[in-house]
């Protein structure tokens, strides 16, 4: 009786999900009436439980992917800047697929596509062989994702059953990058990914349009200082060698030193503290920009003993002794 029951809920279950199956689209199950075709799906549903890999509350960086419908194109963004932007097929009528912010629930590698019973990784499966798992309404990655192909002809088309699609190593590229819990937005829009970007609150980074004085000298560092959450960051490299400092990184512990006159400064990037002399200074947490460590200007002053001024006129940080 218990196992009948078991069978009565779980054939119910199959069938709301299958609900969610549409014509060529992104299915996940179907109905099996007989106690072999329930017992497998039993196993795939604790197998999905137990194995696939599940959000976390977290992610360690902040990470945004825009899918703007009326581009075909996807951006993804990296603690607010714009890495890359690539094309996508999306819904061939406007409403299947879904508009909104939704976050990315699962990470599969091989799916099979289970309507026409294709296994996984076989290039004749029309979700190629990455899969990033939406959750939208309920659906627990299982109906829509941001996935691979088996026609790359498609790709920039309005084509699909509500799945993003992407070149196959294009999503080979994104899918190691992109941690569980992060954030996706799809919307139909004439706007930039960047003004779409800020106007889901999430902080881009813009470049500082300013000048930069160092001792009394206009200077122009080889990576430029930029803005982010209203704060201005420095490259510390650069500014720190042009104000006369030897910049060392040691690759064992991951620390940038900089010995600057006759202060010592020690610094793990993107953390919140920095090492003077064996005394620790709590600073907004640095940045890390095409390979560059970033420091926040309003640091500056205490980590060197320098001055540092802003012109609101002539628009220049001046930095000097």
């Amino acid at each position: 009786m218990i196992m009948e029951s078991w069978h009565r809920h779980l054939a119910a279950y199959i069938d709301l999900m299958a609900i969610n199956i549409r014509m060529g689209g992104c299915p996940v199950l179907i109905r099996y009436s007989s106690k072999a075709g329930i017992l497998s799906i039993v196993l795939l549903l604790v197998w999905s439980v137990l194995f696939l890999p599940r959000a976390n509350a977290e992610t360690g960086k902040n990470e945004l992917l825009i899918i703007n419908k009326k581009t075909n194109q996807l951006a993804f963004f990296v603690n607010g800047e714009l890495v890359k932007t690539f094309s996508v097929a999306t819904g061939r009528n406007s409403t299947l697929t879904p508009e909104g912010s939704f976050t990315i629930v699962n990470k599969i590698k091989n799916r099979p596509y289970y309507k026409e019973k294709i296994p996984g990784g076989d290039p004749r499966n029309p979700l190629g062989d990455r899969w990033l798992g939406l959750e939208v309404n309920g659906t627990h990655g299982t109906t829509y994702a941001i996935h691979g192909n088996n026609n790359a002809s498609s790709i920039g088309k309005y084509v699909s059953a509500g799945c993003i699609r992407m070149k196959n190593d294009e999503i080979h590229w994104l899918f190691p990058q992109i941690e569980l819990g992060a954030k996706v937005v799809i919307t139909t829009s004439a706007l930039s990914m960047v003004k779409i970007a800020e106007d889901h609150a999430y902080p881009v980074v813009q470049p500082y349009e300013g000048k930069l004085v160092l001792n009394g000298e206009p200077t122009t560092p080889v990576h430029p200082l930029i803005l982010a959450d209203a704060q201005v960051f420095i490259p510390m490299r650069d500014v720190f060698q042009m104000l006369g400092a030897k910049v060392q990184w040691n690759a064992a512990a991951k620390t940038v030193t900089a010995v600057i006159g006759d202060r010592t400064i020690t610094h793990a990037p993107l953390s919140g503290e920095v090492d003077i002399d064996g005394s620790i200074l709590a600073i907004t947490p640095s940045r890390i920009m095409a390979n560059t460590v970033m420091l926040p200007l309003r640091a500056i002053s205490e980590l060197i003993g320098y001055r540092v001024e802003w012109d609101g006129k002539a628009q220049e940080i001046r930095i000097g002794r």
